[in-house]
C-alpha cells in the first residue's frame, strides 16, 4: 500500500510539472504549463510594404491526400493592406487612377478631366489635398490618404471618369445657347455641338498659331467636305467644316499623334475622329460657329 501511495504521489507531482488539462469556455481541452515559459523572441513588425500578420491561431495543417507525400499547406487570410502603405503612385494607369482624378476634381483640385494616367498633375494635385490635410507633401496615394479622400467626396459618375474632353467645358457663350451651334472655346480649347442650349457632342481642338491665329466671332457654315484635302498645305482635312475664309473645324492626324505641342494653320483641329464623324453627319449648311475666349 505504501508502494502504491508513493507511485500516485509521483504520479501527480509529475503531473503538475508537465502540465493539466483545463477546460476553455467553449468546451475545448487545452493544456496549461505550470513551468515558467521562456521569454518569447521580439519579431519586427511590419515593414512598409509588408501585409499585416493575422493574429487569430493559425488553422490546422490539411493532411494529405492518400498516396501523397507533400503536406497540403492552407492558404493564408487575406487582411487589409495598413494604412501607410502607397497604393496609387506615379506612373499608374487604369480605373483606380481615374476614379482619384474624379474625386480630386470635385475637391476644385484637379483642373483636368480624369485621363487614367497617374502624372505630374495628378501628384501636383494629391500634395495639395495633404497639404490641407496637415500632412507630409508626398504626391503618393496611402491606403488612409484614399479614404480620407473618399469620405469628403461622392462616388463617380460614369460620365464624370470618362468624360469627351481633356478640359472641362466652360461655360457656352450665350450666343451659342439657342439654335444650333458649334460652340468653341480658346480658354478650355473645347468644341460643344450644341442644339438649342444642350450639349449633344463634345471633344478636345487645337487653334492656330500666333502667326496664323484662329479668327474670333460669329459665323455660319458655309460648306462640308467629307474628303478634303488642302491644295495650300497639302494636307488631308477630313470632316471639314468651314466657316470663316479657308478656316474649317476638320480632323488632324497631327493632333491626335501629337497633341498641343503643335499647331494648325488657323483651322480648328479635332482629334477625335469619330466624333467628329457623328457631329459632321448632324450639321446642316448655315448652323451658327461661335469661336470665343
Amino acid at each position: 500500500m505504501r508502494v502504491l501511495a508513493l507511485a500516485a504521489a509521483l504520479t501527480v507531482g509529475a503531473g503538475a510539472l508537465a502540465g493539466c488539462k483545463a477546460e476553455t469556455g467553449d468546451g475545448a481541452l487545452v493544456r496549461v504549463s505550470k513551468l515558467p515559459e521562456a521569454p518569447a523572441a521580439t519579431e519586427p513588425g511590419p515593414g512598409p510594404e509588408e501585409p499585416v500578420r493575422s493574429r487569430l491561431p493559425e488553422a490546422p495543417v490539411a493532411q494529405s491526400p492518400v498516396g501523397s507525400k507533400r503536406p497540403v499547406t492552407p492558404r493564408p487570410s487575406r487582411t487589409a493592406p495598413p494604412a501607410d502603405r502607397v497604393v496609387l503612385k506615379p506612373g499608374a494607369e487604369g480605373r483606380d487612377v481615374r476614379e482619384l482624378q474624379a474625386r480630386l476634381q470635385q475637391l476644385k483640385l484637379f483642373a483636368l478631366n480624369p485621363t487614367g494616367y497617374y502624372g505630374k498633375v495628378t501628384a501636383a494635385s494629391v500634395r495639395l489635398f495633404q497639404e490641407k490635410r496637415g500632412e507630409k507633401r508626398t504626391g503618393t496615394v496611402t491606403a488612409r490618404l484614399r479614404t480620407a479622400l473618399e469620405a469628403r467626396t461622392h462616388e463617380p459618375t460614369r460620365a464624370e471618369l470618362y468624360p469627351p474632353t481633356l478640359r472641362p467645358l466652360d461655360d457656352p457663350d450665350p450666343r451659342c445657347r439657342t439654335g444650333r451651334a458649334l460652340c468653341i472655346s480658346k480658354t478650355s480649347r473645347t468644341l460643344a455641338w450644341m442644339v438649342d442650349g444642350k450639349v449633344r457632342e463634345a471633344m478636345d481642338v487645337r487653334f492656330g498659331s500666333a502667326y496664323t491665329p484662329t479668327r474670333e466671332g460669329r459665323f455660319k457654315v458655309d460648306f462640308k467636305s467629307r474628303h478634303h484635302h488642302s491644295t495650300l498645305y497639302d494636307t488631308p482635312m477630313p470632316y471639314a467644316m468651314f466657316f470663316s475664309r479657308g478656316q474649317a473645324v476638320h480632323y488632324s492626324a497631327d493632333f491626335k499623334a501629337t497633341g498641343y505641342s503643335g499647331a494648325s494653320h488657323g483651322c480648328v483641329n479635332v482629334r477625335d475622329k469619330k466624333a467628329l464623324a457623328a457631329v459632321f453627319a448632324q450639321v446642316k449648311k448655315g448652323d451658327k460657329v461661335i469661336v470665343y475666349k
